[in-house]
């Protein structure tokens, strides 16, 4: 997942500011004084003012010339799901969303300022058969993690045995979080482990167990379990062309892009408040 799709979080603010600026009612009462709409407003426009203004204006703009289908959106958030397992629900808190829907939100501007920015970049037929010749789909595996290789011969020796891999990596492993589990680390790609890991895990079949493996976290116990399908360049080419393309974006080129669509669609501030909200340097931080 993109960083800067995750970094545009913002959440209720962006409702609750454009809301408040309505007339000098009171939203609040007290004997020492009331709090109208006009002050919560402001108040509001000084904290997060910028940033929700550059959302809002984001999406005016985009919606008009791109298009994410909810099945799109769906999609990308099965996927996010399908890599964070169990942590999903943890990283939309510590990302400051209030639930799933305020996250596809969001989702749906990053996914329309990627739709944006792939516009813009190149590749050609040689880069992207070179991409398909070094792809490698991604696999499935689980793991128990030890301090030695005596102890992690003794696994593997459990393990050829027969014992369920389990029961060995409930007694075995010190990786806590792939250990209750039952060791599974779920689907990963080239680049998200160690090398060395990596190296082994990939030269496995599917459900055979390594010997140990030795990485700067210990000695490692594998077994392969599932691995997706490469399939010929002609089927893949349209999957590895976009892959690729998302490879070169950056932040740069995000603000770079936006930047244009901005300037395209004759966007004028009139609070001179918030005359600076679309600079490239008021976007949430990455």
């Amino acid at each position: 997942m993109k960083k800067w799709m995750l970094a545009l979080t913002l959440a209720g603010g962006v409702i609750a500011l454009s809301a408040c600026n309505q007339n000098g009612s009171t939203v609040a009462e007290s004997s020492a004084g009331d709090v109208t709409q006009e002050e919560l407003y402001e108040a509001m426009k000084e904290k997060v003012g910028a940033q929700a203004l550059q959302q809002l204006v984001y999406e005016k703009v985009l919606s008009e010339k791109y298009e994410v289908t909810d099945k799109e959106l769906d999609a990308k958030v099965a996927e996010l799901k399908e890599q964070l397992g169990e942590n999903f629900e943890a990283a939309l808190a510590q990302y400051g969303y209030a639930d799933e829907e305020a996250f596809k939100e969001t989702m749906k501007l990053g996914m329309m300022q990627e739709k944006a920015a792939m516009k813009s970049i190149k590749v050609t037929d040689k880069e992207v058969k070179e991409y398909y010749d070094n792809y490698k789909p991604e696999i499935k595996a689980r793991h128990i993690l030890v301090a030695d290789e005596k102890t992690a011969l003794e696994v593997k020796s459990k393990l050829d045995a027969g014992e369920k891999f389990e029961d060995v990596s409930n007694t075995y492993s010190t990786d806590e979080a792939a250990k209750a589990a039952g060791g599974d680390l779920g689907w990963f790609g080239p680049g998200a482990m160690d090398p060395t890991f990596e190296e082994a895990a990939y030269a496995l079949k599917k459900d055979e167990i390594s010997a140990p493996v030795k990485t700067s976290f210990g000695y490692h116990v594998i077994q392969l379990t599932d691995k997706k399908e490469k399939k010929s360049f002609e089927e893949m080419k349209e999957q590895m062309e976009k892959e690729l393309k998302s490879s070169k974006l950056t932040n740069e080129k995000i603000n770079e892009i936006m930047q244009k669509e901005i300037k395209d669609a004759k966007v004028k501030i009139s609070d001179k408040d918030l005359k600076n909200a679309l600079d490239p340097q008021t976007a949430p931080a990455q």
